[in-house]
């Protein structure tokens, strides 16, 4: 991996290089949702030619950086106490911290609430417990939903393994071998956008680089995926907490 960064005016937008033998002859550049910069090159590419290929598109790049930015600079760190909201496949419920004096029960949704017992009042106790419900019901969810998207995959043998991961900077990946990875926290956003990173990283099964080949089997099997990437990228700063 290769360090650039990207002059636009004022403006200095560093990227990572990450070079892949899938690639052919371009370039493929992802601004994160963190507003991080990286960039797919085949293997070969001088530093000259990525850097030229970035340059083209440095408008696109820092607007979409400045977007990203902005998203996150209203960010209230959360505290872990009763009447925050948390999310839950794009629908808000109300923590409800309970104290006890045994051994706490797993977290549990109930009605509009997301009840979280605790035994010491600990900040780091309940993020735990709560973290560890999400990740149940994250491989629950998920995995039933790439088994139903996997069938109607034509290219989709069998559905792949997966598992969730701590991902600052992107939704999912999918690894040579063909393991999906998908960012821990995409179980709190709508069901559309968790449909869509799904059927993006199986799409990757057929195409691992972002080709137009690749898009256009997310443009046949996605539906409005790009609707879907906006109200993703739009809830960023709360799914990422």
């Amino acid at each position: 991996m290769t360090a650039f960064v990207l002059a636009y005016g004022d403006d200095r937008i560093p990227y990572q290089v990450s070079y892949d033998d899938a690639r052919k002859s371009c370039v493929a550049i992802h601004v994160n949702p963190d507003g991080s910069v990286a960039v797919d090159a085949p293997i070969g590419f001088s530093d000259e030619s990525i850097k030229q290929a970035v340059q083209k598109r440095a408008r696109w790049v820092v607007g979409h950086v400045i977007e990203a930015r902005e998203r996150y600079a209203h960010v209230r760190p959360r505290k872990y106490v009763s009447g925050e909201q948390v999310l839950y496949l794009g629908r808000r419920y109300m923590l409800k911290v309970i104290p006890v004096d045994r051994k706490p029960a797993p977290a549990r949704l109930r009605g509009n609430r997301l009840e979280v017992e605790t035994a010491n009042g600990v900040e780091d106790d309940i993020k735990g417990r709560l973290r560890a419900w999400y990740l149940v019901r994250g491989r629950d969810h998920l995995s039933r939903r790439i088994d139903a998207l996997a069938k109607n995959l034509p290219w989709v043998d069998a559905p792949p393994p997966f598992r969730l991961m701590e991902m600052s900077r992107q939704w999912g990946s999918c690894s040579p071998s063909g393991e999906i990875i998908i960012n821990r926290h995409l179980v709190k956003a709508p069901r559309q956008c968790v449909d869509y990173v799904l059927i993006h990283e199986l799409a990757h099964l057929k195409h691992h680089d972002h080709g137009p080949a690749f898009w256009n089997l997310i443009d046949t099997h996605a539906g409005d995926w790009r609707k879907a990437k906006r109200h993703l990228d739009g809830l960023v700063e709360v799914l990422l907490d």
